[in-house]
């Protein structure tokens, strides 16, 4: 079956200033350079090889001189057997904590392998089955009854139709009967259309990746068939606070690039602090393992920081000098910290007197932190 509009279906432009442009368009250069720089077999349908896709995530620089630029800080082996998952006939399942760059990650492989991250299903608790299959022109049906014309692909049938990388986001997030529409996808790579008596068959070239929590444990789990189709991959905390320091201030200086704030080198003190707070609090313990600490209810995951950082800077360009300090992220630390107003901002409040108020060449951060927290 021709699923309406998939066979010419291009990559849509950027919008003019987008504010968040998609990772294909973002990094627009540096695939291109990967794209003609690659002498390696592609999969059929794929954009790069394997070994392309690899380097556009984990960074490297080219024959030419261009730098690509790390879009991923962590294990080399779990971005090589991702790509690797993908180049088969499994599809692909990204876990972790929140904050581990599962969704960061799923984006730009879908933009290497592909040239379309957009092909995209949201999990949540409201997901129908129509997000995962198809849905109805419901004026075109009323009128003319059944048909092609009337057909709505959703975002996992083009992918199937065009051979291309569908996402699933935050998969655990879906009702456990929504989700098992995806076994006959994934196991026959076929979408059956009972109302017209056809199916759409996926053609060399698609692949799907998910996403799912590791808190969201029983949320609506996996069900054992559904587990058996994909390939797990497990994408863990960053290993030391400079891999997490450098993960920080790359996004920031992304994000603060489109808008207009500071740059980064000017915060790197502040965003090592704010790093070294979420690691401490996170791991229940200082860094040099002296002290035990008391663990918040949030998760204070890499994605906080950034947000702590990027909140700060906005603060600095707008109501100070322009220069990150101590006061323009203690609000934000705060904030993540303290999700739980009783409990929490009693952890908050022992970190605070027992260790920032002892740690040398902390005094601004912690009358800062002090500030905030009256």
């Amino acid at each position: 079956m021709t699923v309406p509009g998939a066979e010419s279906a291009p990559v849509s432009a950027p919008a003019p200033e987008a504010l968040r442009p998609h990772a294909e368009h973002a990094f627009a250069d540096e695939l291109k350079a990967l794209a003609a720089a690659d002498d390696r077999p592609r999969p059929e349908r794929w954009r790069l090889s394997p070994w392309a896709v690899a380097t556009y995530l984990l960074g490297g620089t080219l024959p030419d001189g261009t730098v690509i630029t790390p879009k991923y800080v962590g294990p080399r082996r779990v971005v090589e057997v991702a790509v690797t998952t993908l180049a088969t006939d499994r599809a692909l399942l990204l876990l972790g904590v929140p904050g581990t760059a599962k969704t960061w990650v799923s984006e730009h492989l879908a933009a290497a392998v592909s040239g379309d991250s957009t092909l995209l299903v949201q999990g949540t608790a409201g997901t129908p089955e129509e997000a995962i299959r198809y849905g109805w022109d419901y004026a075109r049906l009323l009128a003319h009854g059944p048909g092609r014309e009337a057909l709505v692909p959703g975002p996992v049938m083009r992918a199937m139709a065009q051979g291309l990388t569908a996402r699933v986001e935050e998969l655990t997030r879906i009702p456990a009967d929504v989700q098992d529409t995806l076994i006959t996808i994934l196991s026959e790579k076929t979408l059956p259309i009972p109302e017209l008596g056809e199916e759409v068959q996926a053609v060399r070239g698609f692949n799907l990746i998910a996403t799912a929590n590791d808190r969201d444990r029983g949320v609506n789990d996996l069900s054992s068939a559904l587990r058996r189709r994909f390939n797990t991959v497990v994408l863990p905390l960053p290993a030391t606070p400079e891999d997490e320091v450098d993960i920080v201030s790359r996004r920031v200086d992304q994000i603060g690039r489109s808008l207009d704030l500071p740059s980064v080198p000017d915060g790197t003190d502040e965003i090592r602090r704010v790093v070294t707070v979420f690691r401490e609090l996170r791991d229940g313990v200082t860094t040099d393992g002296r002290t035990k600490l008391k663990s918040p209810s949030g998760t204070l995951s890499t994605a906080e920081a950034i947000s702590v950082v990027t909140g700060g800077l906005a603060l600095a360009a707008h109501f100070g000098d322009g220069v990150l300090r101590a006061g323009d992220v203690a609000a934000g630390i705060l904030g993540a910290v303290v999700r739980d107003p009783a409990a929490d901002r009693l952890v908050w409040q022992e970190y605070l007197e027992t260790v920032v108020r002892e740690r040398d060449g902390w005094k601004d951060f912690y009358r800062a932190c002090r500030e905030a927290s009256a």
